[in-house]
């Protein structure tokens, strides 16, 4: 069996030994390669939009690493940026967002712009494709709408997400519709993500642990519901993941109500309570801490060790609890690799 076909089967439910790996953000600046590219190219956004490029760095780490996946890469701002907000990148700052001020501003939103504009990054999709080995899966996303739409009210990156939790608190028949807005643009950039060749995508929600418990079902769990649902009736062979970053023992909620066919979980996360109360429903992704990939030897193997032993039993593919931290060691991801390939399975003991 083919390593794509164990990466597609895992998430659809198949064990398989060793587990598929790939890593959050495995294309970044932690490699020098990628920094090279990214010296050379204008903005983020601009490195994004330009397939050629985005399309050498998301196959970067396949070439390095021989993983099992490759994730596109491209951002969950590219969204706002095709339904017609001013999106940029400044260098030492993150994203900054000309930011929504209210109900009155959610007529400057187009889903109709959506797929145009977004065109270059199926075109990165089509590339990517095409210059990978059939055994390498290739994972398509998107960002989630509660965590979109926190960046598009806060106007960049947050903590406290007072403005955002302000607005869905105060008016949340339009908080439901600036969700129903970024929900269907989101469905119909991951359907020209599928449609470009993408084998599998994944949906981000990297902030749903700053959704109030009350809201969590509208924030989190409807959006998701209707994308997946939306990508199961448009392209019924695709699997899904889903990331609800955060959301502690609301992750079972996730799990069993969005349709998701398997579900990452952050480092946050005890294995053995994901083993028992997630992965007993479905596949799981996950979840060393990326903190134990920049520490490298001893300490990485035994945080390995633990997810290997948590999850081993069942269906699952490794990956970290959040994405590269810039300053890892690329030697420590050929070890982290290695370990996993070498370890015995634990269900032929």
């Amino acid at each position: 069996m083919t390593r794509r076909s164990r990466f597609v089967s895992t998430v659809i439910g198949e064990r398989s030994w060793p587990p598929p790996i790939w890593l959050m953000r495995q294309a970044g600046r932690y490699l020098p390669e990628y920094r090279a590219v990214r010296a050379d190219t204008g903005s983020f956004l601009d490195l994004c939009y330009t397939p050629d490029k985005a399309a050498e760095v998301t196959i970067q780490p396949i070439d390095r690493f021989d993983l099992d996946a490759a994730i596109l890469f491209s951002d969950i701002l590219v969204v706002p940026d095709g339904l017609g907000m001013d999106v940029k990148f400044i260098e030492g700052t993150g994203p900054v967002l000309g930011a929504l001020k209210g109900p009155e501003d959610l007529s400057t939103l187009s889903v109709d712009r959506v797929t145009e504009h977004l065109a270059p990054v199926a075109e990165t999709v089509r590339q990517v494709r095409s210059r990978l080995f059939d055994d390498k899966a290739l994972i398509g996303f998107a960002g989630a709408p509660w965590t979109v739409v926190t960046y598009m009210i806060e106007g960049g990156t947050s903590r406290a997400f007072e403005t955002t939790k302000e607005w869905l608190f105060k008016d949340p028949e339009s908080f439901r519709q600036l969700l129903s807005i970024v929900t269907e643009g989101t469905v119909r950039y991951l359907q020209q993500q599928i449609d470009a060749g993408a084998n599998a995508v994944k949906i981000f929600d990297s902030w749903a642990g700053a959704v109030p418990a009350t809201a969590f079902e509208m924030c989190v769990i409807e959006p998701a519901k209707t994308i997946v649902s939306r990508l199961k009736a448009s392209h019924p062979d695709i699997p899904i993941l889903g990331f609800p970053r955060g959301a502690g023992p609301l992750y079972v909620r996730y799990a069993t109500e969005t349709g998701v066919d398997a579900v990452a979980v952050d480092a946050s996360v005890p294995v053995t309570w994901a083993a028992e109360h997630i992965q007993s429903l479905k596949p799981v992704q996950g979840n060393m801490d990326p903190i134990a990939l920049v520490a490298g030897g001893e300490g990485m193997r035994r945080e390995i060790g633990a997810v290997l032993d948590g999850f081993g039993q069942g269906p699952f593919i490794f990956n970290l609890g959040h994405g590269i931290i810039p300053k890892t060691n690329p030697d420590h991801v050929t070890a982290l690799i290695e370990t996993i390939r070498s370890t015995p399975d634990p269900a032929a003991s």
